[in-house]
């Protein structure tokens, strides 16, 4: 149906000599005025909005939509998953940007009803969060903005990579993502490329999926050095924290017998928006502390 529908709109902005950009998923977009009522279909998709000025004329959120505090006031349209199209034509939107992970049948059902949408898949690496912020920048007409943020956040990578330009060693780490069992993530994930970009080898790393659940026996065959627990808060990390600590399956693992268990915010860690790049910090800190001695 996408692609039916999507030459004949093509052809239709063709004739009208419009600008035509072609988003995530192969769908064609016309560039036109800046538009006045944006509705985002998820979190680090609302973060780049108001990052870049865009907060007011931001009109609807998923419920997941917490961060920066004045996203709690917009209009909620339902989840990732789960939009109501209703709710969404009630607000007569005149730009709606979604990421993967936005169910096909919806934004297949959004483009039907002529709405203009934009959908964003580049949340592979940390390269990719900075394509996708000029991107949104590009849709939104606030190119100036997202430069001028991709180039703040650009500084700040930079800073990262500097202070490891000379390590000597890559610790093994594990990351945790908090819930039932050993959650982690694999090859083409962007955390494992956030753990490779902050000096670490993720034991998962060679595994060729994005997310997947490791077994007991591997993470003690791997041995990491740093366990490193993203959840949501303290408790929750302390908690997780306590269950390596006390299991004695895991006492010879090196970093349950040093003590070398971190926590890792997931509200900055496990959105693909601007916050990512502290994340990164964060984990350059937890695997090379000897780096940043003498740094903030």
């Amino acid at each position: 149906m996408i692609p039916i529908l999507a030459f004949s709109i093509l052809a239709a902005l063709v004739s009208a000599r419009q600008e035509i950009l072609t988003d995530g998923l192969g769908g064609p977009f016309a560039l036109g005025p800046a538009p006045q009522r944006i509705i985002s279909l998820a979190p680090n998709i609302t973060e780049i909005l108001f990052e870049l000025g865009l907060g007011s004329r931001t009109i609807g959120v998923t419920r997941y939509c917490d961060y920066p505090p004045e996203a709690l006031a917009k209009e909620k349209i339902g989840g990732m998953v789960d939009p109501n199209l209703e709710k969404i034509e009630s607000l007569k939107p005149d730009l709606i940007i979604g990421f993967r992970g936005n169910p096909l049948r919806v934004l297949t059902r959004l483009r039907s009803l002529r709405f203009p949408v934009f959908v964003l898949n580049l949340g592979s690496s940390l390269e990719g969060l900075f394509q996708t912020i000029e991107m949104v920048g590009r849709v939104s007409r606030a190119e100036g903005s997202a430069q001028k943020l991709v180039a703040r956040l650009k500084s700040d990578y930079d800073a990262v990579r500097l202070a490891l330009k000379d390590i000597s060693r890559r610790p093994k780490a594990f990351l945790s993502v908090y819930g039932q069992g050993l959650w982690t993530c694999g090859q083409g994930s962007y955390l494992d490329d956030l753990l490779s970009q902050a000096g670490g080898v993720n034991i998962a790393g060679r595994i060729k999926r994005r997310w997947l659940q490791l077994n007991r026996e591997q993470l003690i065959h791997e041995n990491p050095e740093v366990i490193i627990i993203m959840a949501k808060d303290e408790r929750r990390f302390s908690q997780a924290a306590e269950s390596f600590r006390t299991d004695p399956r895991l006492k010879d693992v090196r970093a349950v017998k040093d003590n070398n268990i971190h926590w890792l915010d997931e509200n900055i860690a496990g959105r693909f928006g601007p916050r990512l790049i502290g994340a990164l910090d964060a984990v350059a800190r937890m695997l090379h502390p000897e780096k940043f001695e003498d740094r903030r």
